[in-house]
């Protein structure tokens, strides 16, 4: 039997765009979720570094998946911020968020990502709108 858990991670897991990126769940549980990524060459720009487009797409996936898990919700990003604080070419990269508060339709979340050695190279924070099920209308 498949728990509401293994579903949204699994949900994340067989997203197309998820796939494309090449990311990976490392721990997905009701309180942390991590996930990494083999830098490939196509995910490079013109300075042959990581495009700065990926660590924007990490960090809102790593945010939203986070929310999910801990809500058991759907949710949307209304606002991503990210910093770039470093560079990087090749390797694995990893990515973990915080939800920093928390409210029934809206959630704050900051993410980060760092290289194999724990070196800081992205940081970003994201506003969620939580997606709640329609109670049914009395007749």
């Amino acid at each position: 039997m498949t728990t509401t858990l293994q579903f949204i991670k699994e949900d994340f897991e067989n997203n197309v765009f998820f796939q494309h990126i090449g990311f990976e769940v490392v721990e997905f549980t009701d309180d942390r979720v991590k996930i990494k990524l083999n830098i490939k060459d196509v995910l490079l720009n013109t300075n042959g570094t990581l495009h700065g487009g990926v660590y924007a797409t990490m960090l809102d996936f790593i945010q939203g998946m986070l929310l999910r898990a801990v809500t058991k919700e759907k949710c949307v990003t209304t606002n991503l911020t990210t910093h770039f604080l470093a560079s990087v070419s090749s390797g694995e990269i990893f990515a973990e968020a915080t939800i920093l508060q928390q409210g029934y339709k809206i959630a704050f979340i900051e993410g980060e990502i760092t290289d194999a050695d724990g070196r800081l190279l992205g940081k970003g924070t994201g506003t969620f709108k939580i997606i709640r099920e329609q109670l049914p209308q009395d007749c």
